[in-house]
């Protein structure tokens, strides 16, 4: 066993319904996000800067453009001989066939695959969720305080703290209670879903859960709550810096309009961390004489004759002579005739928004999502 090894493991098989036409054919992870990337790039790209070099990848729901993805892990660095990345989908067993039930039930029916491992520490992550962490910095913190379970907070609006499971600590950061969405945080300090752990006590409490008929398999719920109950070591580690649950239309909706904020945190320009992905290596764009474009991030094979302001587009978009986009996030292979405008958008993959149409009022509060069949407002 090589001293310290972290192996992380990695859930991405999340629906995410609240993201309705965004994920109706593909897993959450899987969703284009920020002009060239998905939302599953940023733990990746986290975890490979952060030299982890085992991580297993959790699958269930429409896993197909997830796995085509992914890959072998090249685009990250995980294309190895020894270690690497492995997908872990659900698998019939000698108890026959059966969906992860919860996150912890994930975990444990892939023990086989982290006994061979034999890590010293296993991270726990999710695959929907746009941040930059170095979890170097984790582990640290988890191997000071001498921890069984270490878990990640950020600090959210107050009003937001209901939304989320709440951590409450005493002065040394030692966690004393969950408190699941509370109608009356104490607190707002959130979880972010970043566990590490140490394996031998992780292994111990799944085991025991998966016995529990009563348990819903669940960290949050379930696993991290019975561990307090028995006195384990287990402190909060406070992360400072942009974090964002897209688990909405409009939390997607602002998390790709921060890129384009010149005050976002993020830095997607950060040479030192770099958000890694799979390319479609495609010409680059063109911008005509007859285009008028500002505060825009505009990827590879599109071609801008319009106007287009404060949006984000992917690629192979075609914007004619005439067309208007505002404050609009566009994915990829889609077109916007001549006369149309769009503002306040999130315009589906293939989608053509046709010669005169109007969609949204700049400035009017909504989000409008556009597909083949119309659009819908949030």
């Amino acid at each position: 066993m090589v001293e310290n090894k972290v192996v992380a493991m990695l859930l991405a098989g999340g629906q995410g319904s609240r993201l309705k036409a965004l994920t109706r054919k593909i897993a959450k992870p899987a969703v284009p996000f920020g002009g060239k990337y998905r939302i599953i790039d940023f733990a990746l790209s986290n975890a490979t800067n952060s030299r982890i070099s085992d991580i297993g990848i959790l699958t269930q729901y429409k896993p197909f453009q997830l796995n085509t993805h992914i890959g072998i892990g090249q685009a990250w660095d995980y294309d190895r001989n020894v270690g690497g990345l492995r997908v872990l989908p659900p698998f019939t067993s000698e108890d026959g066939g059966r969906w992860y039930t919860g996150t912890a039930n994930a975990i444990f029916e892939n023990i086989d695959y982290l006994d061979e491992l034999n890590p010293q520490y296993v991270l726990i992550l999710s695959g929907d969720h746009i941040y930059k962490m170095d979890y170097r910095q984790l582990l640290k913190e988890h191997q000071e305080k001498g921890a069984d379970v270490t878990i990640s907070v950020i600090e959210v609006p107050w009003e937001e703290a209901p939304r989320f499971g709440i951590i409450n600590t005493d002065q040394d950061n030692k966690i004393v209670e969950f408190d699941e969405k509370p109608k009356n945080p104490k607190n707002n300090m959130a979880s972010m879903g970043i566990y590490m752990f140490n394996w031998v006590e992780l292994r111990k409490y799944l085991i025991k859960d998966s016995k529990n008929p009563n348990s819903e398999h669940d960290f949050g719920k379930n696993v991290l709550p019975d561990m307090l109950n028995d006195g384990k070591k287990m402190y909060s580690w406070n992360f400072k810096g942009y974090w964002k649950d897209v688990g909405t239309i409009r939390s997607y909706w602002e998390a790709n309009m921060d890129l384009i904020d010149p005050d976002n945190e993020l830095n997607m320009y950060d040479k030192d961390w770099r958000i890694y992905t799979r390319n479609r290596n495609l010409p680059p764009h063109y911008l005509s004489r007859s285009s008028k474009v500002r505060n825009s991030l505009i990827n590879e094979g599109c071609t801008v004759k319009g106007e287009v302001r404060n949006s984000v587009f992917f690629s192979d978009i075609y914007i004619e002579k005439g067309a208007k986009i505002n404050n609009s996030v566009v994915l990829s292979d889609s077109i916007v005739e001549a006369g149309a405008e769009v503002n306040n958008a999130i315009i589906l993959e293939g989608v053509t928004v046709k010669k005169g149409d109007k969609i949204g009022e700049e400035g009017d509060g909504n989000i409008y999502v556009v597909t083949k069949k119309g659009f819908t407002i949030e």
